[in-house]
């Protein structure tokens, strides 16, 4: 995944996101929406920026302390502050019983069975409580799954002036 602040990659088959993402109900539509898919990305990708993944290893790299993060000019203390400010927004936006659920399948990539057991949550609750929580993480984000506006416009409807009119038909 390209971002300004350089490229990270993601394993789209390890999320549990989008393994829920691909479900659909009886008729046919997708459990989630693409906007609730989106944001959920777009927090998992905030989750990684700001360094909050556990490490599975040693790293074996010297720390990165000075110097742009992929070559866009940007300072790497910057981009991991930057994407833990736009955590700390969206856990605000949605409230706290939501930003648990949220990082844990979005960020730790915890299923959806393992969150019901370590909540002691009925069968099937955590994807239900998920898709609220995404749909709230979207409004936050400003992720909406259609254009919004009037019903009828009551703005311009020709660019051309009344004797511009009159003359084409008389």
């Amino acid at each position: 995944m390209e971002t300004p602040e350089g490229t990270i990659e993601i394993d789209l088959k390890e999320s549990p996101l989008r393994w829920l993402a691909s479900r659909k109900d009886a008729s046919g539509v997708p459990f989630l929406s693409p906007h609730e898919v989106e944001a959920g990305e777009r927090f998992r990708l905030d989750f990684t920026l700001a360094g909050l993944s556990p490490k599975l290893g040693s790293s074996w790299q010297a720390p990165v302390s000075r110097g742009s993060a992929g070559g866009h000019g940007l300072d790497y203390a910057d981009v991991v502050i930057a994407a833990r400010q736009r955590l700390r927004h969206a856990e605000t936006a949605v409230g706290p019983d939501f930003a648990s659920l949220l990082l844990d399948v979005c960020g730790f990539l915890k299923g959806i069975e393992e969150v019901e057991k370590a909540r002691g949550w009925p069968v099937r609750t955590a994807k239900v409580v998920l898709k609220l929580a995404l749909a709230a993480l979207a409004r936050s984000y400003g992720l909406r799954g259609e254009a919004q506006g009037p019903a009828r416009s009551t703005g311009i409807r020709s660019w051309r002036s009344a004797k511009t009119s009159e003359l084409k038909t008389g």
